[in-house]
This record gives C-alpha cells, sequence and structure tokens, in this order.
C-alpha cells in the first residue's frame, strides 16, 4: 500500500449548503419583556457629558454656527441642573435664549423659558420665573401652538403653589405676624 492510500483525501472545497431561512424551525418563541432600568448618573459620567456638550458649543460658536449652539447651551444647562447647580443653569439657558431669539427660532426660545422659569423658581426668583412664563405664553399664543400654551399654564399654576407654599406661615397672615413680633418683644 503507498503512502497516499493509507490517508484519506479531502475534498478541496467543502460541499454547498443551504443557508436559507427554510432550513429553520417554524417554532415561535414566547417574546420576553423586560422592565426598563434607570440607573443614575456618576459625577464622572456627568463631567464627561459636560466637557464634551461644552467642547461642541466652543466649537460652534467659533465658527458662527449658532443654532447648533444654542441647543448646546440648552443641553449644557440641563446637565448642570442634573447636578444642582441652578446659577450655572441659569447663566446657559440665558446664552441659549439670547441665541434662539437671533435665529428666531421660538420653539427653542420658549423652551428656554420654560426652563428658566423651573431655574429661577427653584432658585427662589419666583416673580422672574414669573415673567418668564407669561412672555412663553405670549410667544406661544401668536404662534397658536395650544399644547405650549398648556404647558406654561401648568408650570405657572405650579409655581405659584410653591410660591405659597415656600412662604413663611407666620409672614402669610397679618395677625400671625404681629403675635409674632408681640412675642418677640
Amino acid at each position: 500500500m503507498s503512502a497516499s492510500a493509507k490517508n484519506e483525501r479531502y475534498p478541496q472545497l467543502s460541499p454547498v449548503t443551504d443557508n436559507t431561512i427554510k432550513g429553520f424551525s417554524k417554532k415561535v418563541n414566547k417574546v420576553v419583556k423586560l422592565k426598563r432600568t434607570y440607573l443614575a448618573q456618576s459625577e464622572y459620567s456627568l463631567e464627561l457629558a459636560e466637557n464634551t456638550v461644552m467642547k461642541t458649543a466652543q466649537h460652534n460658536m467659533r465658527f458662527r454656527v449658532y443654532d447648533l449652539a444654542s441647543y448646546n447651551f440648552s443641553e449644557l444647562a440641563q446637565l448642570y441642573i442634573q447636578q444642582g447647580r441652578y446659577s450655572e443653569a441659569k447663566w446657559f439657558f440665558l446664552q441659549s435664549n439670547m441665541l434662539s431669539r437671533q435665529q428666531n427660532n421660538d420653539k427653542l426660545t420658549i423652551s428656554n423659558l420654560l426652563n428658566l422659569a423651573e431655574v429661577k423658581s427653584k432658585i427662589g426668583d419666583f416673580v422672574l420665573a414669573q415673567d418668564d412664563l407669561f412672555e412663553a405664553r405670549d410667544m406661544a399664543s401668536a404662534h397658536g401652538w395650544l399644547t405650549d400654551v398648556i404647558s406654561v399654564e401648568k408650570k405657572l399654576k405650579a409655581i405659584q403653589l410653591s410660591r405659597v407654599l415656600n412662604t413663611k406661615t407666620e409672614l402669610r397672615y397679618a395677625s400671625n405676624a404681629k403675635a409674632e413680633t408681640a412675642s418677640v418683644n
């Protein structure tokens, strides 16, 4: 027997197989629903997001792409709200608001005014927050955007309620304030 006869020879190309869908079973698998889980962002991820958005905003401002820069400023302000840095969020909403007015982007202006009013109410500037909401309501009603008008009205009611809740009870009624000052003296 020769050396080549001892070893089995394999074909050079593998045989063609049918990999179409016909070969799969028609059994339908049961769909499993997964619950959505929300993970709080870490300080590190918030810092990374802040750096990324800041670089993008700087790039857009440098090359005078103001419409995108206004969205970048708004996004940056939202990140600052998540971190509880309200004064910085207020400043970036004001910048975004200024740019969106220059670009005549009224949807973004209304959104910025709503967010700015929320930040101002968290800081404690309820009168300024109401002024922003009145302006947003006027702008939305001028365009006929009913959903925006409704959302502004909801925010106005929420701010008025929080304003009442945050006032001190002894200052809420004059009789209580007089009794309080008399007991101190």
